[in-house]
């Protein structure tokens, strides 16, 4: 089997991606954030963390409590807490999102679609982090460039409804719109809506940040061990398989490093730096999170290092994008078919009207078919006014259906068919394909059918269905994923194929 020693040097470089820079020196940060809440509103037209609330506002898919004033106390006692993530780190998030707008990256973002309360354990944080590791070891090795890791974790509580209340044997009760706001329970006690469930959203999220810390920076990232890992994940593939072969050139790089004297047990190849996001959807919780940088004076919302607003909330009107529009953080904004290129342009003058490299992020959620025939529009229209945005693909949130036996499920095949066409539309605009967002887990859930090494049917979906929310790929599924895009980054990148 022959490999390049071009693929191997710049393995190697990309290599340096897993050496942590945010999430291992709290004096490179120097915790720069004021911890003093946040100041009211002006009358002005100026942006504040309260602007938001204006009249001139829409604020969608916000759920209504029927009591203020303990919706104000649990605002105030989050304005007491400390952030969660610092200023610091989510520059360091933002400079890499800038290169990666450059075409010098690729951006990996998965986890679970809703958070739960009674879910939260180690294990759980673990093996999802792990997952992503292994896809980002694949990715980095396929693509020759740096692979950003972000999780949509500690903070992805909250989910939008398409109805404001769920009827069952003739009773109405609100929907469940996820643990921060109420509970799955079907009954009247559990479908209020309880602003105290932020708190308690609040210090599952620091837990959920002290374990990735700690697991991202104590070796737990060697790359050595993810590479054992990916090994584990091939020998359930057939002899002579495109996995097999991708795992053994990988094995073959690491090995030649090791021949020629670099280290594999320096920290650039034992840590990592991993950032987290979620949804910018409940925006009393985002609001009382949001500090002013004491070196900077920006404000930057703490509650996670990067913020995207969903397809339901993204309106020109919309509060959700005039409270993120204030923030320092790195934004993503989801587009689905129905979006024009022309209302693309005014979100992103909306959410980046300085044209900041890294800023903004577009995940792009429509089907494959949909996507050849829009996707095209939009990005020539981009590329028109200058403007600097980091595509990626969310494949799964378009390919969603529902079996005759009632689950929710998305197919395997229509979700590469996706990613497929995503590649060829960039391939055919002279574009970067940026990146991916995926709902998984790395558990071994059956809840999304196909994959040639899970292989979950129809008829296995009963067999360990867990989701709160919607379906989610397993890690099984998600890792075969990454050795698919990888192959296709790839070719891109000027490599042969897989013999």
């Amino acid at each position: 089997m022959k490999f390049t020693l071009t693929s191997i040097i710049a393995f190697s470089a990309s290599a340096a991606a897993f050496a942590p820079s945010s999430m291992v020196s709290r004096s490179a940060t120097q915790l720069a954030v004021s911890t003093s809440a946040p100041p009211a509103s002006t009358a002005s037209g100026e942006w504040t963390p309260e602007s938001w609330k204006k009249s001139d506002f829409v604020a969608k898919q916000m759920p209504v409590y029927d009591d203020e004033s303990e919706l104000d106390d649990a605002v105030k006692e989050l304005e007491r807490c400390s952030p969660l993530v610092f200023a610091g780190e989510v520059r360091s998030l933002h400079e890499k999102l800038a290169r990666a707008c450059h075409g010098q990256g690729f951006l990996l973002m998965g986890g679970d679609c809703a958070e739960a309360f009674n879910e939260f354990n180690v294990d759980h944080v673990r093996d999802t982090f792990r997952v992503i590791l292994q896809m980002s070891l694949v990715l980095t090795f396929g693509s020759a460039m740096p692979v950003i890791k972000i999780g949509r974790m500690a903070g992805q509580f909250a989910k939008p409804r398409s109805e404001p209340d769920e009827v069952k044997d003739g009773v109405a009760l609100p929907s469940y719109r996820g643990d921060i706001i109420n509970a799955e329970e079907f009954t009247e006690e559990g479908r209020r809506n309880n602003p105290f469930n932020m708190v308690k959203a609040y210090h599952q999220s620091a837990q959920t940040l002290n374990i990735l810390r700690a697991f991202s920076t104590g070796g737990y990232a060697d790359l050595s061990r993810l590479h054992a890992w990916n090994l584990d994940f091939v020998e359930d593939t057939e002899e002579g398989s495109r996995y097999r072969k991708f795992a053994n050139k990988v094995d073959e790089s690491l090995r030649f490093m090791k021949a020629i004297g670099i280290d594999t047990a320096d920290p650039n190849f034992t840590q990592t730096d991993f950032f987290t996001a979620h949804e910018c959807l409940l925006l009393p919780y985002e609001q009382a999170l949001t500090r002013k940088d004491s070196t900077t004076g920006k404000w930057y919302d703490c509650s996670a290092h990067m913020l995207w607003v969903g397809e339901r909330t993204r309106d020109l009107d919309s509060a959700h994008l005039e409270f993120t529009r204030g923030v320092g953080n790195p934004l993503g904004v989801k587009i689905s078919d129905k979006c024009t290129p022309d209302e693309l342009i005014n979100i992103i003058d909306t959410m980046n009207p300085n044209n900041i490299p890294g800023r903004l992020t577009i995940i792009v959620r429509m089907g494959a078919e949909k996507l050849r025939k829009n996707l095209p529009g939009l990005i020539r229209a981009v590329q028109r006014e200058g403007k600097s945005v980091l595509w990626i693909s969310d494949p799964v949130h378009g390919n969603t259906r529902k079996t005759d036996s009632g689950y929710k499920t998305r197919d395997f095949d229509a979700i590469r068919d996706e990613l497929r066409a995503f590649f060829d539309v960039h391939d055919e605009m002279g574009s970067h394909p940026g990146g991916v967002h995926l709902e998984m887990t790395g558990k071994d859930v059956t809840e999304c059918v196909g994959g040639g090494v899970s292989e979950v049917t129809e008829e296995s979906l009963s067999d360990r269905y867990h989701t709160f929310c919607d379906p989610r790929l397993n890690g099984k599924q998600a890792l075969e994923l990454a050795f698919l895009i990888a192959e296709r980054m790839r070719s891109r990148t000027g490599l042969p194929p897989l013999e």
